[in-house]
């Protein structure tokens, strides 16, 4: 089967600005703070090798999520002998010369069942990637005891995923690390495991009252699964805690935690002896998130990951564009620092919303940036393929109702401002397509004739496709209704021969509102098909799609869209916010045959374009001495699903 070639530009959600890296603090001198990696990239979810300051830690600084170890923050890190091949790693841990580690790199072949899986290998790379994942099973955040002995996770077992992100449905399980087919379930809800000694595990999960707290369960030596132990709740209600680090006395756990009074996630070690907490982060940075927080094996270190400051030695410039890896060779992957990117028609130039406010133009180099609309809420943009300076762009509410006041908008240029001028912004005249009465519409793809564009709109009551005139809109006569009936359809994509256009659509089920799939049609109307991508009409998975942003390859034999086809990679809760961290890039031939995964991480991937300019304007990416970009702020947020009693 020929591999769909080309380049696809896309974004992920607060990715950018994350600026993560990992420090230390010594609990002998809990005022000081050691970074411990070289900020580069981002750096999270380390632990501690030694007693000292090395540490075996996730960087993102190949273009994809792989295993490192640092002696010392002075270093280069070393790149790990892992699963060769994997787009994804996560949660290393090194004991007794063993690296043990999450990888994705094996399809399960079920839809919305994740790849995340436990595998070890040797630390002199002479040793094979050994499973320890049951075949059909998924594993999330493991912990090996003390000796080395036992290995607790957060796993779904042999059951695929049900949907959910706020609390994932897993179970903690224990087995040995000689015998990993010999699994016993220690609790039926809880993730993130850790060790206290050899006999403790502490875990996370939502208790009944509401409160997220932490959970100790004693694990008997000879792991007798007929009388299961009962877990104990550890932390009091009225704070969040999360991603316990246990100390091996058995009494202090150190947490990531979220008070009522508080708007950032901050570390503190709790004593379940006295029932007090003492806080580390909160004294140190106030003003920063802190995520899941590791122990050094005498327990006199703490450490965890966190936005690196602006006054850090490292990277401090977020690029326009980043290289990702790509699990097909002929396929190039680009995230661009922003939203709906769309090239123009020459490809020298990329357009695309900055968090949802105003349009920006970047050369497909990376050299340059400048704003349009600057103070418009914008979403959307569509370049015209004929005119090389008209951008279509939907101004208004994100994810309002049907009725809602939506407008599409022709924005023309000065063309000649994005080679030759030296404003950061250049001026567009704003003409609004769409009558006011006319509700919501959104999401507008210019025909490859440049003569119409296709887009979504609340006219009847329900959001339905139309189509318009390109220059004059509701203004130049009536738009023609593409689809009709009580469910949602939208982003439509034209295909580059402009015989078809695809869209997402609920209308196999328009009481679920949260599950979509691909649909295409005729510019006439006729010949409208679903696009079977989980499984055939009629099967168990088919209505669990939530397929959305599709576009056509230069060839329109493939379409690229963003999926929850591959569950979750992470447990949502270890990380910052993410409106849909089971977001996915995929590709399927237009039959709905040769599905194909791009991305795998703990975030919302999506927003996709398939760049259909020349490998020629995008080279320059690579070839620049100095980063040309946004200043890193580090803004993002905590679960916004995280509430408060």
């Amino acid at each position: 089967m020929t591999n769909p070639t080309g380049t696809v530009i896309f974004t992920t959600v607060g990715r950018t600005q994350y600026g993560f890296d990992t420090f230390s603090v010594p609990l002998n001198s809990p005022t000081t703070e050691h970074c411990l990696t070289d900020g580069i990239s981002v750096n999270f979810n380390a632990q501690f090798v030694d007693n000292q300051l090395s540490i075996v830690f996730i960087s993102e600084r190949s273009g994809s999520p792989r295993v490192y170890l640092s002696n010392s923050p002075n270093s280069a890190p070393k790149l790990l002998p892992s699963a060769p091949g994997s787009c994804f790693h996560d949660r290393p841990i090194i004991r007794n010369d063993r690296l043990y580690f999450i990888s994705a790199h094996e399809n399960p072949h079920k839809p919305f069942t994740s790849w995340s899986a436990l595998y070890f290998t040797g630390l002199d790379g002479s040793d094979s990637v050994t499973r320890l994942t049951p075949r059909g099973s998924v594993d999330f955040s493991p912990a090996v005891s003390e000796s080395g002995k036992f290995v607790a996770v957060a796993s779904y077992g042999s059951r695929s995923w049900g949907g959910e992100f706020q609390e994932l449905h897993t179970e903690i399980v224990v087995f040995r690390s000689s015998d990993p087919d010999r699994r016993v379930v220690v609790s039926g809800r809880g993730g993130w495991p850790s060790w206290s000694g050899d006999s403790t595990v502490y875990f996370h999960r939502q208790a009944e009252d509401g409160w997220w707290s932490i959970f100790r369960v004693e694990i008997p030596e000879n792991l007798d699964s007929s009388v299961p132990p009962v877990p104990i709740r550890v932390t009091p209600a009225g704070l969040h805690c999360f991603t316990p680090a246990a100390m091996n006395d058995r009494k202090r756990v150190v947490v990531a935690t979220r008070r009522p009074d508080n708007k950032f996630r901050h570390i503190e070690i709790y004593n379940s002896g006295t029932d007090e907490f003492d806080p580390i982060t909160q004294k140190l940075n106030p003003s920063f998130h802190h995520y899941n927080p590791f122990v050094s094996p005498d327990s006199n270190y703490i450490g965890y990951h966190r936005f690196r400051g602006e006054s850090s030695h490292g990277e401090l410039t977020i690029p326009h564009f980043e290289r990702i890896i790509s699990p097909i060779n002929e396929l190039r992957m680009i995230r661009i620092n922003g939203s709906f990117p769309t090239q123009s028609p020459d490809g020298n130039f990329i357009a695309f919303n900055p968090d949802f406010v105003g349009l920006r133009i970047v050369k497909a180099d990376g050299s340059k940036c400048v704003t349009v609309l600057k103070d418009r809420t914008a979403f959307y943009n569509s370049w015209s393929p004929t005119e090389k300076n008209v951008i279509y762009s939907s101004l208004g509410p994100i994810f309002g109702p049907a009725r809602a006041t939506v407008q599409i908008a022709r924005t023309t240029i000065n063309s000649d401002d994005l080679n030759n001028g030296d404003s950061d912004e250049v001026a567009g005249e704003v003409k609004i397509l769409t009558k006011e009465d006319t509700g919501n519409n959104a999401f507008p793809a210019c025909s490859p004739d440049g003569k119409f564009l296709v887009f979504r709109s609340g006219r009847s009551g329900h959001k339905n496709l139309y189509i318009i005139d390109a220059v004059n809109g509701d203004f130049g006569g009536e738009a023609r209704r593409l689809t009709d009936g009580p469910w949602i359809d939208t982003m439509p994509s034209w295909s580059p021969a402009g015989d078809l256009i695809a869209f997402s659509s609920n209308m196999h089920n328009p009481k679920n509102t949260e599950a979509f799939s691909i649909y295409v049609i005729r510019p006439d109307g006729s010949n409208l098909r679903r696009v079977h991508v989980a499984g055939p009409e009629g099967s168990s998975d088919v209505d669990k799609e939530r397929i959305n942003h599709v576009c056509f390859s230069r060839d329109g034999e493939w379409l690229l869209f963003t999926s929850n086809l591959g569950g979750v990679s992470a447990e949502p809760v270890s990380m910052p916010n993410q409106f849909q961290p089971y977001g996915d890039l995929f590709v399927v031939r237009l039959d709905g045959t040769g599905l194909r995964r791009l991305t795998w991480s703990a975030y919302e991937n999506g927003t996709p374009t398939w760049y259909y300019g020349s490998e020629l304007a995008l080279s320059g990416l690579s070839l620049k001495d100095e980063v040309v970009g946004e200043k890193l702020k580090g803004e993002f947020d905590e679960p916004l699903w995280i509430t408060f009693n």
